[in-house]
């Protein structure tokens, strides 16, 4: 009965960590679960062992662990966005002959959930059940640029070229507004470019994002507008294939404009 009723606490805590976005404290867990802080803190261990929860070298705070998304990994089949991005994958490839990529938001990072190789001897992967950072790579700022996601609270350098500076983060997040798409300049890896654009679903709302990563060879700024354009209109097309009305939202758009003044 004690295995049992530990096992209960452990998941309650695993459910109080998916609610939190910065993570909690065992002083926190503690007082949510109506224990001591040392039968809490025995708990966090154990299931940091485990990897169900990670502990932040910084804060001390518990965060979900990667365990989580092996164990969900199976689950990915079953999203609808993941069945239906697949032949808009396949199309990103045919078209610009790198790695497409499709990826949604958690534990405020991109989680990449589906990916369609090149051909190419020469070619950019990323393993399904990755996270990557939002600020410095296309997926991610897509999710800053034209989701609800806050910016990140500390911006950690990976290249030279990592934007490290919340000022100039910001502009590039609205000139990505503007033009419909992000770009990776060799932000996260060097040698690497990739281009991104978002995916919503039949409410408007920013259900993930698709996108390209190749060598910064192939994938070179000159064409990085060409490159743009065809992600943006093949995420325009998936967004479609969604439920999505872009007619419809532009019109409530200028309703609420038009109301407001």
């Amino acid at each position: 009965m004690a295995e049992i009723q530990a096992l209960a606490k452990g998941l309650k805590i695993l459910n109080l960590l998916e609610h939190s976005r910065n993570g909690m404290g065992t002083t926190e867990v503690a007082k949510h679960l109506s224990i001591d802080k040392s039968s809490a803190s025995r708990l966090l261990h154990t299931l940091a062992n485990y990897g169900f929860v990670e502990q932040d070298e910084n804060s001390s705070r518990y965060l979900l662990g990667p365990q989580l998304l092996t164990l969900g990994q199976h689950l990915l089949n079953r999203i609808t966005l993941r069945d239906h991005a697949r032949p808009y994958l396949h199309e990103l490839v045919d078209k610009t002959g790198e790695c497409a990529h499709l990826a949604i938001q958690a534990q405020r990072q991109a989680l990449y959930i589906d990916q369609v190789e090149s051909t190419a001897a020469l070619r950019v992967e990323s393993e399904i059940g990755t996270l990557s950072p939002l600020h410095c790579t296309a997926l991610g700022k897509v999710m800053l640029a034209f989701g609800e996601s806050r910016m990140p609270d500390e911006f950690r350098s990976f290249t030279h070229r990592t934007v490290t500076d919340p000022s100039t983060l910001e502009a590039q997040l609205a000139q990505t507004a503007t033009r419909g798409f992000a770009i990776d300049d060799e932000e996260y890896n060097y040698g690497v470019r990739c281009v991104a654009a978002p995916v919503y679903d039949h409410r408007g709302i920013l259900v993930g994002a698709i996108g390209i990563s190749g060598p910064a060879g192939r994938v070179t700024l000159e064409r990085i507008d060409e490159f743009g354009t065809v992600v943006r209109d093949t995420a325009d097309a998936l967004s479609a294939r969604m439920g999505y009305d872009a007619r419809l939202f532009l019109a409530q758009s200028r309703d609420e404009g038009t109301a407001n003044h």
